[in-house]
């Protein structure tokens, strides 16, 4: 049930209506027209903005269409009244018995209230996270997952189907340097002392490593030369990190559907086969660069290079693609990865990439546009950095990882439930606070604990109204009579009806932190409807008729179900207590 998709429904079929009657023209867009909550709720319900968006086109005054539609729209039992405001805006209030049948309607679809089909036959793939196999993923990285797991969800709560994908970078030269690090744990292994050189991994977390390939090989490796054992050890070292990979990324409760690796781009074809799709359009070609901004032309030397026209799909400067030496640019393999993407037939790509990739945004951009002839869109997230403390002070390091706080070390202290909804307090393009204290403190300051109270609240009230002998069921409580709803108990079930529009609106923006806006919206409101009990005694969920009790409980109850599905996107377990 979607009371604003109803409603919205209602207003199309009148104005199909009048359109029949010749009042309106026949051809219309009304894809623009909208039913939202008023700006100022004491305006009415709902409102849509149907007379504004159709004046133009029907060559009428809007006031004179919200007329028109405010006859047809009062005319149905679930409009009380449709009234004109301002210039052409058309305000609506509902039957109380609309918000009446709502909780019950909620109880029965239990979590998959608001689960919508507007995804529906559409294909779409999320990669995140994608941290190079090099070494325990630090918390950046655990941002990026939290931000790419729920927007997973959300997309598949909202009818897409979805796939989760993470890519291995483990291509480049930085796998060469895992795997000489490796060595020297394998050598320190066997008693030698080692020294680890600037740009080596000197973590802890590469000894057990060591030691395993210590337990595989034996001393074969010992005293010989890169050119026997780099590639194996790459191997080892890679599959090593990646075992470490999930294992941390299943402490968050992230678990990925796909892991495609950039290895299995090079001599493969597939980079070739990319570029040659692009050459095919016309969009590959020989030339030389503008000396890049900032350096003078002396420091700079042109050469010829094979350069991607990606200008021509939006982009600032068209982009290497092959170096002079035939080498491939790290762009290409990327582009090529893109190129696989499309050719799984994906309907939509998002990327969820770190801040420092606000760079590549344009130019990854134009690659898929340019693969897709236009037919694939690319919706790049970038990830603003976490900023760390703890008693209010900055806090860094991580004597595992030698550098920094790793995923794990998140996890350990605070817990997966908090560092997922704390992480989604924000938009992902803006810098996030994380104060170890504060995020597990009990308050009211505190929106995981604020969420989380909520829901535990009421499993406090139903435990209660069931001591008294009150059926707490969901089937039960969907019958419960709730013609006595009071006007603040219908302000409750309004925040309620909000959920499946919110829903959507968030799916379209790929935008899962408003999933968390809402929930601390409702919990606020759980919790001052709470309150007004303490004064207002028939507000209370507890009553001393049974019946009066099970009818608000029943509302309660809704509202627990509400904040269950919102958590459950996000991928947090809703508290039935606290402690």
């Amino acid at each position: 049930m979607n009371l604003f998709s109803d409603i919205r429904e209602l207003v199309l079929a009148s104005i199909n209506t009048l359109q029949a009657e010749g009042a309106l023209p026949a051809e219309l867009n009304l894809a623009p027209v909208t039913v939202e909550p008023p700006r100022d709720a004491a305006h009415g319900d709902m409102a849509t903005n149907a007379a504004m968006v159709l004046a133009k086109p029907a060559k009428q005054k809007p006031r004179d269409i919200a007329e028109a539609l405010a006859a047809k729209l009062a005319a149905d039992d679930r409009i009380t009244s449709a009234e004109v405001a301002g210039p052409g805006f058309l305000n609506l209030r509902l039957a109380p018995v609309v918000w009446q049948q709502l909780p019950a309607a909620i109880l029965k679809a239990g979590t998959d209230y608001g689960r919508s089909t507007m995804g529906q036959g559409q294909r779409v793939n999320v990669e995140y996270v994608s941290a190079n196999p090099t070494g325990p993923m630090h918390v950046g990285h655990a941002r990026g997952a939290i931000v790419g797991d729920a927007m997973a969800s959300l997309l598949d709560f909202a009818g897409y189907e979805v796939t989760r994908e993470y890519y291995i970078n483990d291509g480049g030269a930085q796998v060469d340097v895992l795997a000489r690090s490796v060595y020297l744990r394998y050598l320190e292994a066997h008693g030698q002392e080692v020294e680890f050189a600037d740009g080596t991994y000197p973590g802890d977390y590469l000894v057990p490593v060591g030691q395993a390939l210590k337990d595989r090989v034996g001393d074969a490796y010992l005293d010989k030369g890169e050119d026997v054992w780099l590639q194996e050890i790459r191997e080892f070292a890679t599959d090593a990190m990646m075992d470490l990979i999930r294992s941390d990324l299943a402490a968050l409760g992230v678990e990925m559907d796909h892991f495609f690796s950039e290895k299995s781009l090079y001599g493969t074809g597939k980079i070739e086969a990319a570029i040659d799709s692009l050459r095919a359009k016309g969009l590959i070609y020989r030339g030389v660069l503008e000396p890049p901004k900032g350096k003078k032309p002396e420091d700079w030397e042109p050469r010829e290079q094979t350069l991607f026209k990606s200008t021509e799909h939006g982009d600032d400067v068209d982009r290497p693609i092959q170096k002079s030496d035939g080498a491939w640019t790290y762009f290409a393999p990327d582009i090529a990865y893109h190129y696989d993407k499309v050719e799984r037939g994906y309907d939509q790509l998002i990327d969820i990439f770190g801040a420092d990739h606000g760079g590549y945004v344009k130019r990854m951009k134009a690659a898929v546009s340019a693969l897709s002839d236009g037919k694939t869109p690319l919706d790049i997230k970038l990830i603003q950095l976490v900023k760390l403390f703890k008693n209010g002070e900055p806090f860094k390091m991580s004597k595992r990882a030698g550098t920094f706080i790793t995923l794990r070390d998140l996890v350990d202290m605070v817990g997966a439930d908090v560092a997922r909804f704390h992480m989604l307090t924000r938009k992902s393009d803006a810098a996030l606070d994380f104060d170890f204290d504060k995020v597990v403190e009990q308050s009211s300051e505190n929106p995981v604990f604020y969420v989380q109270y909520a829901h535990a609240r009421i499993c406090s009230v139903l435990a209660k109204a069931a001591e008294q002998g009150v059926a707490i069921d969901d089937a039960t409580l969907a019958g419960a009579d709730l013609s006595a709803m009071l006007p603040a108990e219908q302000a409750l079930v309004a925040k309620l009806a909000e959920w499946p529009r919110f829903l959507e609106t968030a799916a379209k923006a790929h935008e899962p932190h408003r999933i968390a806006t809402y929930l601390q919206e409702l919990a606020s409101d759980l919790h001052g409807h709470y309150y007004k009990g303490n004064k207002e005694v028939e507000l209370r969920f507890l009553q001393d008729d049974p019946v009066a009790t099970q009818s608000k409980i029943a509302l309660a109850r809704a509202v627990a179900v509400v904040i269950s599905a919102g958590l459950g996107i996000l991928g947090v377990t809703p508290a039935t207590e606290m402690r």
